[in-house]
């Protein structure tokens, strides 16, 4: 009976989870303005911006620009899409903000889509 019980026990606590309440509420605010952004960078804060990669800095940075507003970005390789773009393609990038002590603020993205091309 104890053998019974250890078996089935567990396997009622995963069969109930399904039963707990979720948050189904409007999502966080995202930003996207590059001008507040840059105004008043908040570590971690999700952002949404459109523009372009205007220049190369490293294997895994880019300098992105709004068209007024220039921004570091770090793009990991894997998010570029297959068909290549240059600094004239609208793309829209979203991601957290990274803002380091005494260092300025930059966006770590976590996607990337062209817009236009």
């Amino acid at each position: 009976m104890k053998r019974i019980l250890w078996v089935f026990l567990p396997l009622a606590f995963t069969l109930n989870q399904n039963s707990f309440a979720q948050y189904v509420g409007p999502n966080a605010v995202i930003k996207t303005d590059l001008t507040q952004i840059l105004a008043d960078p908040v570590d971690d804060e999700y952002v949404k911006l459109q523009g372009y990669l205007v220049k190369k800095l490293s294997s895994d940075k880019y300098l992105f620009s709004d068209g007024t507003k220039e921004i570091r970005v770090e793009i990991d390789q894997f998010l570029f899409p297959a068909q290549p773009f240059d600094d004239k393609d609208l793309i829209e990038i979203e991601g957290e903000v990274e803002k380091d002590f005494l260092e300025s603020a930059e966006i770590d993205v976590d996607r990337l889509t062209i817009v236009n091309q």
